[in-house]
This record gives structure tokens, sequence and C-alpha cells, in this order.
């Protein structure tokens, strides 16, 4: 999904430690069967590294979630958890693989 240019959004990049259930929610809904390369975006930051996300916007801002392993973990926990009517807590430390 490619965002039209919107030059009043905000532009957030929020990695998986820094998720929110709203966030979350805003994934799961967009991509209820998961994303694919099609959905990834991909650039270089400012260390010059390469960075892929997936975006999900709001009416005022546009996010940009980096993707990785424990961003697929945590969207399947989460859609599994709202299933069974559970609330997920996402503010605590992920452990250290």
């Amino acid at each position: 999904m490619k965002t039209e240019r919107n030059a009043n959004l905000k532009r957030v990049i929020v990695d998986y430690k820094k998720l929110n259930n709203t966030i979350l929610d805003l994934l799961v809904n967009e991509y209820p069967d998961g994303y694919d390369d099609q959905n990834i975006i991909t650039f270089r930051n400012a260390q010059n590294e390469i960075v892929e996300c997936v975006e999900v916007k709001t009416e005022d801002t546009l996010y940009l979630v980096k993707v990785s392993k424990r961003l697929v973990s945590a969207m399947e926990s989460y859609e599994d958890e709202d299933d069974q009517g559970k609330e997920t807590d996402l503010s605590e430390e992920p452990e250290m693989e």
C-alpha cells in the first residue's frame, strides 16, 4: 500500500519495542492476513542503514513500522488475544534473544 504524499501528515517511524495497542490494532486491521513484499517500504536512514517498514495511517499521522520477526509474532498474538476478548500489554520490554 503506497500512500499518496500528504504534506499535512506527521510521519513517525516506530520500532517493535515502541508498539502500543493503537498502532498494533491499525496494523492488524490494515493487514489482517499479514503483509507481504509488496507492502514493504525500503529506505536508508541517517546512518545509511537499510530499513524495511510497513505503513499504516490515521487522520493525521503516517506510521512506518519497522519490519521484524517480532512484529509478525506481535501481530499474530494480538489478533489471537483480540479474538478471545483479552487485552495485550505491550508496554513491557521484550526479552532479548
